[in-house]
């Protein structure tokens, strides 16, 4: 490309790294907004998450040469020759199941554009021939940034990957700019922690968050419409600073990026390919607007083995859902439940999985029939498709004049889709062929960590200290949780993740004594029985609790109302319970 290379400039500027993509199906105008909105360096993009890996896999079953999310080719012809004049590489794993395809097809695309690109990609994640069995459709390591960092340290100006940790598209990047090497601990757990939260895209400038109101301002009421992308400055010490083109919508505050770092992680340590990075280290301060400093993240050498994550057709899926209006809902529902059940057993055809949910949106003396209706949902699994199919749908069907008063349903029963499910394995790094592909056709092996460490979670005696409690006595008032607490919430297979974070010292005096494992499966009884783990991080003056086994089989599956966990923190934002008067 033109222009000065900023990946082989020795001067000690910072790496300028923004993200163009959260998942397959972001906002298509994000790379040109990206490109033409402010000076940049690499340009990535994250197109792919548990439930991504599921509909490539189906996609590819229809055609082979497909696999990759093809909006990513249709951006790159409106912006590729752009990314050229400005001397931006882009670097995306767009390639899902087809790495090697979608940089074929980025070749040709370049060739028919005029635009003299290198193009590269990363392979080796794909294990799918090591799991076969029936209905599984893909299975791939998650790689870190060495495969994208080679491909940059030779001349790539775009590198296409397939599963990649999405922190990966930093760390490659970063690795290559600055020489780190693979021992750089805590360079790279600085990197990952920029990665992290570039990830998501505008979640990290204000978008889903908790806060969002107060951004709403008279002055400005639009200012959250259309946030703009985030922006890493990442210096050669592994501090950055996160920002967004100026100009741009949205804001970029110790809130969202709080925000941002609690989403979808665990433990204080935060493991991967290429280091683990501790959360509990991570200090953010504002340095200026739109402009949060990250500073301290202390890093250790990563696992020995990497994430597999499976997807395979877990059966077929499908539902009903009755409304119920006015008087006797309770009634109402036992009785079309009854009724079902007995057509079903009768039949002979009964699903080997069904579930019953009553959604209770009905209001007393509702001024509309919308407002004075709830809903009954049933959700039917059974590997055989008639199963769930036509047996259902007739049971369905037939008591339209024979049921409660009132009945009805929201769509008919259909013939019942496939699900999916995804679970996790984990395999030895050496066992894995990790490959940097070149524009020129050389094959790069990148080699797997020299030293590991399993990641083991903290001891309570290693757990970093609560602050003093806050004054005993101090008069409360009944009250939600979020007038003082934000939280995100999000999924990793079965497990949801709810990172809470308050924004004071004295609350976090009162939540880190008052919202414990236990207080928090009283405010929300669907995790009652769960196991949930708290993990305390007080330099962000926050708590994560992992609830393992509340999503089921994963996202794929749709095991309950919100399959990825995405409003679990705004729930228990909603929830009341005794705050300080002082706090509110």
């Amino acid at each position: 490309m033109t222009g000065p290379d900023p990946l082989a400039d020795p001067r000690p500027h910072p790496l300028r790294i923004g993200n163009a993509s959260g998942f397959y199906g972001d906002r298509f105008d994000a790379m040109r907004e990206m490109l033409t909105g402010g000076p940049l360096d690499v340009l990535t993009g994250d197109y792919l998450a548990e439930l991504t890996m599921l509909i490539l896999g189906r996609d590819r079953l229809k055609d082979p040469a497909g696999g990759y999310a093809r909006t990513f080719l249709r951006q790159l012809e409106e912006c590729l020759g752009l990314a050229h004049e400005r001397g931006v590489r882009i670097v995306a794993n767009a390639g899902g199941l087809n790495p090697a395809g979608l940089a074929d097809a980025v070749r040709e695309l370049a060739g028919r554009l005029g635009v003299p690109v290198r193009v590269a990609h990363v392979e080796g994640d794909d294990l799918t021939a090591r799991y076969p069995g029936p209905g599984h459709l893909a299975a791939h390591a998650y790689l870190g940034g060495g495969g994208i960092a080679a491909c940059l340290r030779e001349g790539a100006d775009v590198v296409v990957t397939g599963r990649v940790t999405d922190a990966a598209l930093v760390t490659g990047p970063a690795a290559a700019h600055f020489g780190w090497a693979p021992d750089a601990y805590d360079r790279l757990a600085g990197a990952v922690v920029a990665g992290h939260i570039l990830e998501c895209g505008t979640q990290a400038t204000g978008g889903n968050y908790s806060f969002f109101t107060e951004h709403l301002t008279e002055h400005d009421p639009a200012r959250l419409h259309h946030p703009g992308f985030p922006v890493a400055e990442l210096h050669e010490d592994g501090t950055s600073v996160i920002t967004k083109h100026d100009g741009t919508g949205g804001v970029v505050d110790l809130g969202t990026v709080t925000a941002q770092l609690l989403y979808e992680t665990s433990g204080a340590r935060y493991a991967g390919p290429d280091v683990t990075a501790r959360l509990d280290t991570v200090r953010l301060a504002q340095d200026g607007p739109d402009r949060v400093r990250v500073t301290g993240v202390r890093g250790e050498a990563p696992p020995p083995t990497l994430k597999v994550g499976l997807n395979r057709l877990g059966g077929f899926r499908n539902e009903v859902v009755f409304v119920l209006t006015g008087l006797d809902i309770e009634a109402k529902a036992a009785f079309v439940r009854a009724q079902l059940e007995a057509a079903l057993m009768a039949a002979k055809s009964r699903p080997a999985e069904v579930r019953w949910d009553l959604a209770r949106t009905d209001h007393p003396d509702a001024p509309t029939e919308e407002a004075a209706s709830a809903l009954l949902r049933l959700v039917v699994r059974d590997p055989d498709q008639e199963a769930v199919g036509r047996a259902v749908g007739a049971a369905a069907v037939e008591l339209a004049l024979g049921s409660y008063p009132g009945f009805h349903v929201l769509a008919p029963p259909g013939k019942g889709a496939p699900y999916g499910v995804f679970e996790d394995v984990h395999v030895p790094q050496e066992e894995v062929d990790h490959i940097a592909v070149l524009h020129d056709g050389r094959r790069i092996p990148v080699a797997p960590a020299a030293a590991t460490l399993v990641p083991e979670p903290l001891t309570p005696a290693a757990e970093p200290p609560l602050p003093e409690p806050f004054p005993a006595g101090s008069a409360t008032r009944r009250a939600p949780l979020g007038l003082v607490a934000g939280a995100r919430s999000g999924d990793k297979g079965g497990n949801a993740n709810i990172g809470v974070w308050v924004r004071t010292d004295d609350a976090w005096r009162w939540l880190a004594h008052t919202l414990t494992a236990d207080r928090l499966r009283e405010l929300l009884p669907e995790t009652a029985g769960l196991t949930v783990v708290r993990h305390v991080l007080p330099r962000l003056r926050a708590l994560n609790f992992v609830v393992e086994g509340i999503l089921g089989e994963g996202v794929a599956a749709q095991h309950r109302f919100d399959p990825q966990a995405k409003a679990l923190g705004e729930w228990l934002r909603s929830r009341h319970l005794d705050i300080p008067e002082e706090l509110l």
